[in-house]
Formats: C-alpha cells, structure tokens, sequence
C-alpha cells in the first residue's frame, strides 16, 4: 500500500472463478477471440466488391499483411499455400491480445500460459512435419544435426545446440515471449490505473492528476502497438521456422 492506494495480488489480476467443466473469464474471451477471427474473415470474404470498404477493407489488408509482409518475405511463392494457418494464427493472436485494452473486459487471454504454449506446440509438430515430408525423415535430422560447411570437430558442440534449439528452445521461447509480454503489459496497465484512480480521490495530489493520466493514455496506446507486435512476431517465428524445414542450409 502507497499513498492510500491498495495494489490487487498478481493473482487477482489474471486468476478468475472457475464454473463448470473449467470454463472462466479467460476460456470466454478465448472463445470470443476465435468468433472474432472466424467473423472477420467470413464477412470480409461474402463481397467481392473491387474497392474493398468496411468488414472487406479489413479482411484484405490483414490478408495482403501477412502474404506480402510475413509469408513472401520468409518462405516464398512455395509457402502460399500456408497463408490461410499464419492468417488465422496472426489474427487469433491479436483478438486475444486485444482484450487487455476493452473496458469490462480487461484480460488479454494470452497473459495465461496455456493458450501460447498449446499455440507453440502446434507450430511446432506442423514445421516438423513440413521437414519430414519435403526432405524425408533421414535428411531432415541429417540437417539439422551436420550443418553444412563446419568443420567435423565442431559437431561435438554445435549438434547438441542444434538439437535442443529445434526441439526444445524453439517452441519454449515462442510461447514464453507472447506470454511474458503479454502479462507485463497488463500489470503495468493494471498498476498505472490503480494510481491514476487514486490521485483522482486525492484532493492535494491533483495537480498530478493530469500527468499520471496522460502516462495512462500513452501506456494503453503503446499496449495497442504492443499487441500487434507480438502476434506479428508470433507468425512470422512461425514463417521463419517452416521456411527452414522446406529450405534446409546448403
């Protein structure tokens, strides 16, 4: 407690009663998030209209996004045919993040650990599977194992890193960054609000009413920016890495 002001556990900040079969605020918002997704997309597809307005606009910009911007740009013309998964994983993530900033509403789901980590695993058994099927299961441990233009000897410490990069470090990193960003964000929010709520009760602290709220505005506005930016990191880790197992070192 600070100057009268009582800061909420951690816990009462991203922990919500649970109802029945395990469902909470946060499965809701989850649920929510891929109504959202789904909607957006469906909408957007229904017209076909030449110049794009509304639901439309919005569709074909995150579309051409991630197709010019994420998948042309880490995979190729051959990774097209992953656009659809990187734009439902791009705006799945964003709808959930979003959350954090929605009056009555503000928890962004992937400050829980589940949703990034069940995310990451799913990236990870699909761009293991696209190496085993394009280079064949041999040659894809073969890569992964021997890079290419090393001297033998270095083997003895470049294969184990390589190993637990692709197996562990990868998808561990992935999900703990969403997450980890995720959640400092919304403390930060949660804490800037608390304070901002109790100086406007405080009749001598007035005066710094205006600069703490101000700080609020900009901090929810970077959260905004922060938002987009780790669903764009998200995908594009995910484009990175499925470019690898289509097009091994030579």
């Amino acid at each position: 407690m600070i100057l009268g002001l009582e800061f909420p556990p951690i816990s009462h900040v991203v922990e919500w009663p649970v109802g029945p079969l395990g469902i909470n605020k946060v499965v809701v918002l989850m649920w929510l998030s891929t109504i959202i997704a789904i909607g957006v997309m469906w909408l957007g597809g229904r017209k076909k209209s030449l110049v794009p307005t509304g639901i439309q606009n919005i569709a074909e910009s995150a579309v051409d996004f991630v197709e010019e911007g994420i998948v042309m740009q880490t995979i190729g013309p051959d990774g097209l045919k992953f656009t659809p998964f990187l734009i439902t994983l791009f705006t799945f993530i964003l709808s959930c993040n979003i959350w954090g900033l929605v009056p009555l509403a503000p928890m962004p789901v992937n400050a829980r650990i589940a949703l990034p980590v069940f995310m990451a695993l799913l990236v990870y058994v699909i761009y293991h599977t696209v190496g085993v099927l394009t280079q064949g299961p041999i040659t894809y441990m073969k890569n992964i194992m021997f890079m290419p233009g090393v001297p033998k000897v270095m083997y003895l410490l470049l294969t184990p890193i390589e190993l637990v990069t692709k197996f562990i470090s990868q998808p561990l990193s992935m999900a703990v960054r969403l997450f980890a960003n995720m959640l400092a964000g919304h403390l930060l929010l949660v804490s800037f609000a608390v304070i901002t709520a109790g100086l406007l009760t405080l009749g001598p602290t007035l005066v710094i009413f205006p600069f703490s709220f101000g700080l609020l505005v900009f901090l929810t506005t970077f959260e905004v920016l922060v938002a987009f930016l780790q669903a764009y990191i998200f995908t594009i880790l995910a484009a990175v890495y499925i470019a690898d197992a289509m097009h091994p070192a030579h």
